[in-house]
């Protein structure tokens, strides 16, 4: 999975959360293949910080339930 796709998931999650335009900052872990952090600045109603998980056969269902999950339990 490409950094873009992994940032237009991001986007349409935590808009879902009611985070209609959030400030991200998405990379790749160095030495950790297929594991991406996000960055959300400004966020005030949840974590500041994501780390998910996927590779090339990763569904985006896989990585928005990701993302959820760690938003919501954050």
């Amino acid at each position: 999975m490409e950094q873009h796709d992994v940032e237009r998931i991001a986007r349409a999650a935590l808009k879902d959360l009611g985070l209609f335009q959030p400030d991200l900052k998405v990379a790749p872990l160095d030495g950790q293949p297929g594991t991406w952090r996000i960055d959300i600045r400004g966020n005030v109603n949840g974590p500041g910080t994501l780390k998910i998980r996927c590779g090339a056969g990763s569904s985006p269902q896989w990585v928005r339930e990701q993302i959820v999950t760690q938003y919501n339990d954050g």
